[in-house]
């Protein structure tokens, strides 16, 4: 019989920008510019009756450019975290790197492993039975160092690269769990 330290729990570890909410071509740094995707509650409820618990895993290099703060973040992530409780799918954990490429280097920021890694190592969590979701390469790659299967979505992921692919996120509420 195992004991609780050898449990392994599955995820799902969600990008924010393009998946959870819409991508807008800036920086979505505030609560009136944050607009949920749809079939996102419907995929996450899901997932949740499946025994997958949800966390958050985005890049936020508008903080390393001074567009925003963290604790503007922060903010931000709360009022996600309440929606996603009140829609009964409630999320584990959002991990953010406040870095940006452009401004240092970094280890957190995708496509390293490193939030993902971290967040396993934290709520116990077997990569190998968990998924990476997003919508850029960069999350893809991330995913898959870290021992994650991966989908896709939308135009900017090829459907070659990830292990599954969908054009939108509520084409993924419709058939991943298939």
């Amino acid at each position: 019989m195992k004991t609780t330290s050898e449990i392994l729990y599955k995820a799902i570890f969600l990008d924010r920008d393009g998946v959870i909410n819409q991508e807008m071509g800036t920086y979505v740094y505030t609560w009136e510019n944050f607009k949920f995707e749809s079939g996102i509650f419907d995929f996450c409820r899901k997932a949740t009756s499946l025994g997958y618990k949800l966390i958050v895993i985005t890049n936020q290099g508008g903080i390393a450019k001074g567009i925003y703060t963290r604790e503007q973040t922060e903010h931000l992530h709360k009022q996600m975290q309440s929606m996603f409780s009140a829609e009964g799918c409630s999320l584990t954990g959002i991990y953010y790197s406040p870095f940006h490429k452009d401004i240092s280097k970094n280890i957190m920021s995708k496509p390293s492993d490193w939030m993902i890694t971290r967040a396993c190592s934290i709520h116990k969590i077997d990569p190998q039975q968990s998924w990476m979701i997003g919508d850029k390469p960069r999350d893809i790659a991330a995913g898959l160092r870290a021992g994650c299967r991966t989908v896709g979505i939308g135009a900017e992921v090829s459907p070659n690269l990830a292990d599954r692919w969908f054009d939108s996120m509520a084409s993924a509420a419709q058939h991943f769990f298939e």
